[in-house]
């Protein structure tokens, strides 16, 4: 996927999610408790895997009374709802490699709406490790060319610096790639030097990619992201698919 759709998909996403943002909030707030829980407490000094949600949360415009909120209802919590990760893979239409990571309460109900959406759009979930070979785990960092006011020499320097694996010039940003450990430092090296960041956190990238260009394949995968994206408790869905979102 080049740059330019990377941003344009970031950017696409964030309209989406302003749409609902009641959802999206919902999902963060997850992420914020699991954070306090295996990351050691509320503290995000303490607890890098906290700051980088709380990142997360606010490159999301998530307020921060609400991010406060579910960091103190997190840190207050007896395990009532103690929400574990899930992870699923499978196939989309024409091939294409799906992963699904959730926060869930009650795995038996995400495994059957996942499995829904999968099949509402002519795909199927896999057996465990199935398509994530195909997908690299990176620490990723994009950076809006009219936010940042230095020019790309300066930003690749304090990026490497600061422990970045690559730094790739698109048409309208920077995307900064890190190992999965190192994110952490280099994200808050970057936030500390007054580095805007579109987006922030760790993802999985796809080695290649699968064009689509029938409009049944398109909107058929179309159908199980928009299906996906509508459950609670999914929390990020990667895809190698390439093609114009709705």
């Amino acid at each position: 996927m080049s740059g330019h759709s990377k941003f344009a998909n970031i950017k696409h996403k964030k309209e989406k999610n302003d749409a609902a943002k009641g959802k999206i909030f919902t999902k963060l707030g997850r992420e914020l408790a699991v954070a306090v829980r295996e990351g050691g407490g509320s503290d995000p000094d303490n607890n890098s895997r906290l700051r980088d949600a709380i990142a997360k949360a606010k490159s999301n415009n998530m307020p921060n009374d609400t991010i406060d909120k579910a960091i103190k209802k997190a840190a207050g919590e007896d395990g009532e709802h103690r929400y574990e990760r899930a992870v699923y893979e499978g196939y989309g239409p024409a091939g294409t490699a799906i992963i699904v990571e959730a926060l869930t309460d009650n795995k038996n109900r995400t495994a059957s709406n996942v499995r829904h959406a999968f099949t509402k759009g002519g795909g199927n979930v896999g057996t465990q490790g199935c398509v994530s070979y195909l997908f690299d785990q990176k620490g990723q960092i994009i950076v809006d060319k009219d936010a940042y006011e230095e020019d790309a020499d300066t930003l690749m320097m304090e990026a490497l610096e600061a422990g970045a694996e690559d730094f790739n010039e698109e048409d309208d940003c920077y995307e900064i790639l890190t190992a999965p450990d190192d994110f952490s430092e280099v994200r808050l090296s970057l936030e500390n030097a007054g580095v805007p960041m579109e987006a922030a956190e760790v993802t999985m990238i796809p080695q290649t990619e699968v064009d689509l260009n029938d409009p049944s394949d398109i909107k058929n995968l179309q159908t199980t992201l928009d299906l996906l994206e509508e459950d609670d408790d999914v929390q990020d869905v990667y895809h190698n698919a390439e093609f114009e979102e709705n």
